[in-house]
């Protein structure tokens, strides 16, 4: 199961700070892109590790999703 913690500044979910997988915690130390589309947001992270990840927050829903995982160099 995938929980995100966020920072809200002028609006809910602003950005993702942390992610946790299976009770495992992920530290976002960078944010590389950021998109729109229709109803979702899209965010493409590094963690501490240097691995990839691109994270879907569906806003009508109010969900997170893991979209993409690339392991760090």
């Amino acid at each position: 199961m995938l929980k995100v913690k966020c920072y809200s500044g002028y609006k809910a979910n602003e950005r993702p700070k942390s992610f946790t997988i299976n009770d495992r915690e992920f530290l976002i130390k960078e944010i590389l892109d950021q998109w729109y589309t229709p109803g979702c947001l899209y965010f493409k992270v590094r963690d501490d590790n240097n691995h990839t990840y691109i994270l879907k927050y569906n806003q009508a829903q109010d969900l997170w999703a893991l979209e993409f995982f690339e392991k760090g160099k």
